[in-house]
């Protein structure tokens, strides 16, 4: 029996060796449908793309980091994205295993009752017979079938993985935006109720007055409207505030902890770094999204050889070897051997036209898949061009509300000093309050735009995801 396993895994191994082509069509990379710079931004010297760049190098605050390490480990949406991988993975290793032959170990006994009319010696007989042996199946994979089908749940399963990477990229910029956007409502916060605070001595101040007859109604209703305004605007941040904590907690998984949390924007932002465009050459091509996009397309392609080999002959084979005896005793002795080998061919003669319509099939999808790989490209070029146009002007407005935020101080000190000397009247001095909140609240949300945009184009950048 051992001589027939041998013969018969040579057989086989024979036989694998001459299983090495498919008929899938080469694959080449489509051209990107996109300009080789990018919109308002002169080339840059050659300096480390995002793809290159840690987010633990991006981001320097410790805090913020923590956070981020909250969000990777316990975010639902990423651990379903990496039991995906795992999921097709498996798939992966399914399809693999058809190149191989199978092979099984079998053993059986057959007791059979033959009546005494049927029996030739007029008796009741019970006859029985044991047997053991091995056997295998295989399909020869001439026309590569197999091997193109093999192909394609590779390039699924890299897929798998690329998108597990760009959600890892999504998840690190938007607790990272979150983080921010909690720091300035916080802040947000903060102004309002010490605007609150402020303008709610200036009406105990003017009613003092009115009681005395040195202000007017008028001054005192003016006064509580800007004072009611200011509360308003607190109680609007508080629940902006608390939301942003609930946008977070759902991120990370977890509730953050107070002192993880920024309570000056301005501190935050001065941790996250600059980031060089680089090339769309260079980003493109390292984007996790697009080299998705690029392993379906390979995958579709792999589909086109599989579809094709279905147009020639199918050869298997099945074998067996073992040894069969009439008692349990015997089933091993010399002399009871026995073995089967049944190759079998199939040749398509007509199906109605289904094998040329499942190649029009696998090719239409290939077409499918180019158009969506050239519609990613496009999508990550748009994204890329947008952000750096608003990096483009950012700093410009930026600075322009720096420039109006001192204005408006300055002038709201020099109005109160004047409304205190009886130069001007409460209602100059209320116009130059009002300035003043309206342009620290515009700073805040403009810091907040310009570090949302380094962290947005961290993301589109192909941001390193390690």
């Amino acid at each position: 029996m051992t001589h027939q396993i041998r013969t018969l895994c040579t057989i086989l191994a024979t036989s694998f060796a001459a299983t090495a082509c498919t008929l899938a069509p080469t694959y080449e990379r489509p051209q990107a449908p996109v300009p080789a710079t990018w919109p308002t931004v002169a080339a840059e010297a050659a300096t480390p793309v995002a793809a290159e760049l840690p987010w633990r190098d991006y981001f320097a605050d410790p805090r913020l980091l923590e956070v981020i390490d909250l969000a990777l480990a316990n975010n639902r949406d990423l651990r379903v994205a990496a039991l995906n991988i795992e999921r097709v993975r498996a798939l992966y290793r399914i399809q693999r295993a058809d190149l191989y032959p199978s092979l099984d170990l079998s053993g059986g006994q057959n007791a059979q009752r033959v009546p005494a009319n049927l029996s030739q010696t007029g008796d009741a007989l019970i006859t029985r017979q044991y047997s053991a042996g091995i056997g295998t199946a295989w399909e020869l994979d001439f026309f590569g079938r197999v091997r193109s089908l093999n192909d394609q749940a590779l390039e699924s399963y890299l897929a798998t993985k690329e998108a597990r990477r760009s959600a890892q990229i999504s998840l690190v910029a938007e607790v990272a935006n979150a983080w921010l956007a909690l720091a300035a409502d916080h802040e947000l916060l903060d102004l309002a109720r010490r605007t609150y605070a402020t303008q709610q001595q200036s009406v105990d101040l003017i009613k003092q007055g009115v009681d005395a007859g040195a202000a007017s109604a008028l001054d005192l209703s003016q006064a509580r409207t800007a004072m009611e305004r200011a509360r308003a605007d607190s109680a609007r941040y508080r629940a902006q505030f608390t939301r942003d904590q609930n946008a977070l907690a759902l991120l990370t998984g977890t509730t953050v902890a107070e002192d993880l949390q920024a309570v000056k924007l301005i501190d935050a932002i001065a941790r996250i770094a600059e980031l060089p465009a680089g090339i769309p050459s260079e980003v493109l091509t390292r984007r996790p999204d697009v080299l998705q996009a690029e392993h379906l397309l390979r995958a579709a392609n792999a589909n086109i050889g599989a579809a094709r080999a279905a147009f020639f002959p199918n050869i298997s084979l099945t074998a067996s070897a073992g040894t069969a005896s009439a008692t349990l005793d015997n089933l091993f002795e010399a002399g009871t051997g026995t073995w089967a080998f049944a190759p079998r061919i199939t040749l398509p003669i007509f199906h109605a036209g289904a094998l040329r319509a499942n190649l029009d099939r696998a090719e239409i999808e290939r077409d499918i898949q180019v158009a969506q790989y050239e519609k990613a490209i496009q999508s990550a070029f748009r994204e890329v061009a947008d952000a750096l146009v608003d990096r483009a002007t950012l700093t410009e407005q930026l600075n322009a509300r720096r420039a109006v935020a001192d204005a408006a101080n300055e002038s709201y000190r020099l109005s109160e000093a004047r409304y205190r000397s009886g130069i001007d009247s409460h209602l100059v001095l209320l116009d130059a309050q009002r300035s003043q909140y309206a342009a620290e609240q515009e700073l805040i949300v403009t810091r907040l735009t310009e570090a949302s945009n380094r962290v947005v184009l961290y993301k589109v950048l192909g941001g390193g995801w390690q």
